[in-house]
């Protein structure tokens, strides 16, 4: 089974990708722990990240699907992974489905988690952890019974993302639209898309996503 998890920043694929890893006994690959992990052992394409990164400049797209390449080929992949976080544009998504097709490989399905983008904000913008056990809150949907204290350990330190406030979602949100948004289209056009409502609850959305996946 190979996928891809498709939806804007805080919409909840890595947490679904959690899941399914568990399900299904598949990897989830994340191009950050792929480049990390290919630079860390030197392999040939690793070599050439690393030289690029040193250099104060962006790994080019070849390189992160030669990377991609790489990491398929190896043998805990041999029934199927989901990509996390990428492809992330049109030319990543062509480089893609070439390396597949030179392959002798499918991608199974694309899921998208369908949220809507106020309520994506609302969610994000208000999430906060306990310092001290991680216990994680929400000031509208899960604020802790005492605002002083956690209510697992009882502390009275709680910690906010930087990037967890109404402009910076909106900001990525933009990034989003403007350069990934477009793989909707893209995959629905390829008959290859699935939507799933993602502003359910955590085991609604998981219960619908293993349904597409069921019928694949």
């Amino acid at each position: 089974m190979r996928l891809i998890l498709l939806g804007p920043p805080g919409a909840g694929k890595g947490t679904q990708a959690k899941f399914i890893v568990d399900r299904h006994a598949i990897p989830q690959l994340s191009t950050g722990d792929m480049l990390r992990a290919a630079i860390a052992a030197e392999t040939k394409i690793g070599l050439r990240a690393k030289k690029l990164m040193d250099a104060g400049k962006l790994v080019s797209d070849d390189v992160v699907i030669g990377i991609v390449s790489e990491r398929i080929d190896q043998e805990d992949c041999s029934k199927g992974f989901i990509l996390d976080g990428f492809p992330r544009t049109l030319q990543q998504a062509d480089a893609l489905g070439d390396m597949f097709e030179e392959k002798g490989l499918k991608l199974d399905c694309v899921v998208e988690l369908q949220v809507d983008d106020d309520a994506l904000v609302e969610r994000i913008a208000g999430r906060f952890t306990c310092s001290n056990c991680g216990e994680g809150y929400h000031d509208k949907f899960k604020a802790p019974k005492n605002p002083e204290s956690c209510d697992r350990c009882g502390s009275s330190e709680f910690t906010r993302r930087a990037d967890d406030n109404e402009e910076t979602m909106r900001t990525r949100l933009r990034a989003y639209y403007k350069e990934t948004a477009p793989l909707v289209g893209y995959y629905y056009a390829k008959g290859q898309l699935k939507g799933v409502d993602g502003m359910g609850s955590i085991s609604k959305i998981s219960a619908d996503v293993e349904d597409v996946l069921r019928k694949l």
